[in-house]
């Protein structure tokens, strides 16, 4: 039987990751970032094209915007909150508001040019084409 001495330290160190991640599951980063809120993503790959459905309710395009440099695609924006003359009392506050930024980088293999991009029913859906793959070809000897 191997006999373990006990460390008071070690609870204390685990600490700090223990507070990082009571937050994020608050939707809420422990620095002081401004970005709150972040849309949901999912990334799917065809044999022709990648694609991402972004949710973002309560959002309009006006919102959004998309870009794409050294294959890297980023969606940023601003989900704003709401504003009312009086105070309200909140019994429960669940919704997040805030800047985001969403960053994904791409193999060289997509067509940057034919990208496109739709917004329906608070979903963003963005379809970035892969670029055709060169097939092999037969060089004659001379």
């Amino acid at each position: 039987m191997t006999l373990v001495r006990y460390n008071p330290h070690t609870r204390l160190t685990a600490l700090p990751n223990e507070i990082e991640r009571f937050f994020r599951g608050y939707g809420l980063d422990s620095d002081d970032s401004d970005t709150v809120w972040n849309p949901i993503i999912d990334l799917s790959e065809t044999e022709t094209s990648y694609e991402i459905k972004a949710e973002m309710p309560g959002l309009n395009k006006k919102d959004i915007q998309i870009s794409f440099k050294e294959n890297v695609l980023s969606l940023t924006g601003e989900k704003k909150g709401e504003t009312e003359e009086k105070e309200p009392n909140y019994h429960r506050l669940e919704r997040s508001y805030g800047k985001f930024e969403r960053s994904f980088r791409f193999p060289k293999d997509v067509k940057q040019d034919s990208i496109k991009a739709s917004f329906k029913n608070g979903v963003l859906t963005v379809e970035i084409p892969k670029a055709e793959e060169e097939k092999p070809r037969a060089i004659a000897i001379s």
